[in-house]
């Protein structure tokens, strides 16, 4: 699952852009490679038919082996002081408090859909960011931010027949569970990224605090939810823990501090839409024509959002003005 507001990737704004064209292509094609990896997350949790809790629990504890190795070799360049890493932790929580919600989601009214409205979240980040860190919407926002829940509503099916789904509207609103989380997620986040090199220590905090959340909320919420070894259950799971959530990550996080908004805002977009595309092609996951169109209208307001949706305040010297760590 990621995230169309590009803003909340880097705290300290965007790292310098690769040398020459071959650094720049490259960093585009890493972007491109992780949010196609990890367009498959919904995917994934479906092919596994588990229960929500459990896809949700072993989605970070499959990734946290690799991502052990990774982050001793990175250790000397990244090293972190024991109340950052606690606070990464606990951004881990809501990341994995996310995830859950974002599975009952999947189940409830499809892969596709599901993944196109968590991105939903790129509003919450903006009302935050509007409220408490001294930004202020545009115009384009005003307009935006109605398309977006107009759009979620469409999506839900508002209850006509042929919508798809098991239940489209209590998916729609797991999905907005999921994105007011996942942007809190993303605001504590931003502000621990600051690293320049190979982020997998901080990805490995996250994903312990995730799998300690996902494991307690399993445990105590989630009647179907197994610790049990099932093949070929675990086999996909395992394959979300290591594709997603370890390789799309970090490609992601490597990657998109150093490339321009504009682009940045296209990739990440291009994540729901090919998620749309495999579930139609994988599960058929055909959505009615209102769903269709509101569909439609969540990606384009949050695009619209992501691009034109805030103004940095300006401080009396004329220069942007720090705002809680805000990003760029």
């Amino acid at each position: 699952m990621a995230s169309a507001g590009s803003r909340a990737w880097s705290e300290r704004g965007r790292a310098p852009a690769g040398e020459g064209i071959v650094g720049g292509l490259m960093d585009r094609l890493l972007a491109l490679f992780g949010a196609v990896t990890i367009s498959f997350s919904a995917i994934l949790v479906r092919l596994a038919h588990v229960s929500p809790a459990t896809a949700a629990f072993y989605r970070p504890a499959y990734g946290l082996l690799p991502l052990v190795v990774l982050a001793l070799v990175a250790r000397p360049a990244q090293r972190r002081s024991l109340r950052q890493r606690v606070a990464t932790m606990a951004a881990g929580m809501l990341m994995g408090l996310a995830f859950v919600f974002w599975n009952y989601s999947i189940v409830d009214i499809g892969a596709g859909a599901a993944t196109v409205l968590s991105n939903t979240q790129v509003v919450f980040v903006g009302v935050v960011a509007w409220l408490l860190m001294g930004e202020r919407p545009t115009a384009i926002a005003f307009v935006a931010v109605p398309v977006v829940f107009g759009g979620v509503a469409l999506t839900s099916g508002l209850g006509l027949p042929g919508a798809y789904g098991a239940a489209p509207v209590l998916g729609a609103l797991w999905a907005l569970a999921n994105a007011t989380v996942y942007a809190a997620f993303l605001l504590l986040f931003r502000t621990l990224n600051r690293s320049r090199g190979l982020p997998a220590g901080l990805l490995l905090d996250a994903s312990l605090g995730a799998a300690a959340a996902t494991l307690v909320t399993g445990l105590l919420t989630d009647p179907g939810f197994s610790l049990a070894f099932r093949w070929p259950a675990h086999g996909w799971l395992l394959l979300l823990g290591l594709g997603p959530q370890v390789i799309g990550w970090l490609l992601i996080l490597t990657a998109l501090p150093r490339l321009p908004a504009l682009v940045t805002s296209v990739t990440l977009l291009a994540q729901p839409m090919l998620t749309v595309l495999w579930g139609r092609l994988i599960f058929a996951e055909r959505l009615s024509w209102v769903q269709a169109g509101g569909v439609a209208m969540v990606l384009l307001g949050v695009l619209a959002l992501s691009l034109g949706g805030t103004v940095h305040r300006r401080a009396r010297s004329g220069r942007p003005a720090e705002a809680s760590g805000a990003a760029d």
